[in-house]
């Protein structure tokens, strides 16, 4: 029996929210960060330490699913290395020779570069080297997504592109669900491969906190504008674990940098970022 499935039969079988209705304060003060910049969206953040979410939309935040785009790479990455698809974080994957409008994904990349740059290429060799079944398999497991995976997956889409074309889909509250178990070393992976994975998340390190995360951007179904940022920030060894999700109808708007604006906006007015917390 081959040892990724061992190792999966040790671990709960499926992501599940992190919510708790009493535990939950609505935050409108954050609401022009979303107005200013002309996007529609949630955020949430939990404190661990107290299992305290404040939140705002907590609607969208907790009952909408969207597509998960390169937030995906968090979890390919796990099923890569786990597989033994990707050997360890410093395996490269030969550019193809396909000039691409991003420059960092036109040339060779490791494991740690390609998620980085959040490079599509590597991470689409990647999930074609697990292949088909053994994605379903580990998908269907963790019950990542719609719960209706299994024959959306195997029906309707390439096991290179369903994370970005709106065959699989997530909430915010799941995506915050998976990052504070990753965090914690919870998934069904070898504690060694989600440290990998942390590793590789962790973009700003100081005196004050720890910030790690993974953005995405995509396409829903309507054809707006969709990004994402997941993580968690880390203050005096005290985590507390983030989503943001933003939506816009104008495809052309600069979201990469519109997505960070306001999470380190919203950061700040909830007083992080100073070692306080």
């Amino acid at each position: 029996m081959r040892s990724w499935f061992l190792a999966i039969c040790s671990f709960p079988l499926f992501f599940t929210s992190c919510t708790v209705n009493n535990n939950v304060k609505e935050d409108d003060s954050l609401a022009p960060f979303f107005t200013d910049n002309r996007v529609n969206g949630c955020f949430a953040i939990m404190n661990n330490a107290t299992g305290q979410f404040t939140t705002y939309n907590l609607n969208r935040y907790r009952d909408s699913s969207y597509l998960p785009a390169s937030t995906f790479k968090i979890i390919n990455s796990l099923i890569g290395l786990q597989t033994g698809a990707i050997s360890s974080d410093s395996m490269v994957i030969a550019w193809d020779g396909v000039t691409r409008e991003i420059t960092d994904w036109n040339k060779d990349l490791t494991m740690y570069e390609a998620f980085r740059v959040s490079s599509l290429p590597y991470y689409q060799e990647v999930a074609r080297r697990i292949g088909k079944d053994t994605m379903n398999f580990w998908l269907d497991s963790l019950k990542y997504g719609l719960r209706s995976i299994k024959d959306t997956f195997r029906l309707q889409s390439a096991v290179d592109s369903f994370w970005i074309d709106n065959s699989v889909k997530i909430t915010p509250d799941e995506q915050l669900g998976t990052v504070k178990r990753l965090y914690f070393n919870q998934l069904p992976f070898y504690k060694t491969y989600q440290e990998t994975v942390k590793r590789a998340m962790l973009r700003e390190s100081n005196t004050k906190y720890r910030l790690g995360y993974k953005t995405g951007l995509g396409f829903t179904e309507k054809g707006h504008a969709l990004g994402w940022v997941v993580g968690w920030i880390e203050e005096n060894n005290h985590p507390y674990f983030f989503v943001l999700n933003l939506e816009s109808a104008d495809r052309n708007i600069e979201m990469s940098s519109i997505r960070m604006k306001i999470l380190t906006g919203i950061l700040d007015q909830l007083g992080f970022r100073k070692g306080e917390r």
